[in-house]
């Protein structure tokens, strides 16, 4: 697919994923969508890409939804590519596959990021933030509801009084206060965002293992929905099972007792675990 609202560039084992419209602040549309997914479908297939950076293009990370259709902007209904009695959101289709993806996902947020702007960072795993970027959650003032997941990831991320007070509002607010609210991991100088966002990349890229960050990954995200620790007990123990015998451990000891650098071998598009993904039909023993 070629992508009209998105660059892509892979580095050194480190994917930068450049929302780019600048022209609209970055707003989203059903373009960047699909030009999204496709591109976390590339980047797990592609063994060289070990992290994934999103920011955005000019002065904004993403000004949410692309309001130019007016009043009729969230009226399924009214959208001429509607499938038949489908009203699946947007959003929703994005961070769901975020959710998914194999990767491990920062979102460097150089400027505003409103509505889907900052409801698609939710399940990205870590996220910083330039200090002059601005957040709102402004969809009771939209007369909407938060949409891409926001009400199962949001209040998990930030707790929910926190979640509430925000969406309740409905107002915008400085990096700092995302800082405070826990949204936002640090708050860096703009001109220093990229740079730091990679060197967390590149801690990720040089030391570890391809499987044992995926699997992590999606540990700690499925884990967030368990009823009961014994849920973690019974993944943590195929996972130490499964790669304890495997070459990645191995590697990890061997290296460490040679104190050299490890090179892990596996890659995560052919050698997970047996029982991955494990979420996608509820059995945990």
């Amino acid at each position: 697919m070629a992508y009209s609202t998105l660059l892509y560039e892979v580095q050194d084992g480190i994917l930068t994923l450049t929302l780019n419209r600048p022209e609209a602040l970055n707003a989203f549309n059903r373009d960047m969508m699909n030009e999204m997914i496709d591109a976390l479908d590339k980047a797990d297939a592609d063994d060289s890409v070990r992290a994934i950076i999103v920011t955005g293009s000019g002065r904004a990370f993403c000004a949410g939804a692309d309001l130019s259709s007016g009043g009729n902007t969230f009226n399924s209904d009214a959208r001429p590519d509607r499938e038949s009695g489908l009203n699946r959101d947007g959003g929703g289709l994005l961070t769901l596959r975020i959710y998914g993806c194999k990767k491990p996902m920062i979102a460097a947020v150089n400027g505003p990021a409103v509505g889907v702007g900052v409801t698609m960072q939710l399940p990205m795993d870590i996220r910083i933030a330039s200090d002059n970027a601005k957040f709102g959650f402004v969809f009771a003032r939209r007369g909407i509801v938060p949409e891409a997941c926001s009400s199962y990831f949001l209040p998990r991320v930030v707790g929910i009084s926190q979640a509430l007070e925000w969406c309740y509002t409905g107002r915008v607010f400085p990096a700092d206060e995302a800082l405070r609210g826990g949204l936002v991991r640090s708050v860096h100088p703009k001109d220093e965002l990229l740079t730091i966002a990679r060197g967390i990349a590149r801690e990720i890229a040089d030391n570890t293992s391809a499987i044992s960050v995926s699997m992590i990954r999606h540990m700690m995200w499925k884990m967030l929905g368990a009823d009961h620790p014994m849920e973690a007990h019974k993944i943590d123990s195929r996972g130490i099972y499964y790669l304890g015998k495997s070459p990645e451990a191995r590697e990890g000891v061997e290296s460490f007792l040679e104190k050299r650098p490890a090179r892990f071998p596996g890659k995560v598009s052919k050698d997970m675990p047996e029982f991955f993904p494990w979420w996608e039909d509820r059995k945990f023993s």
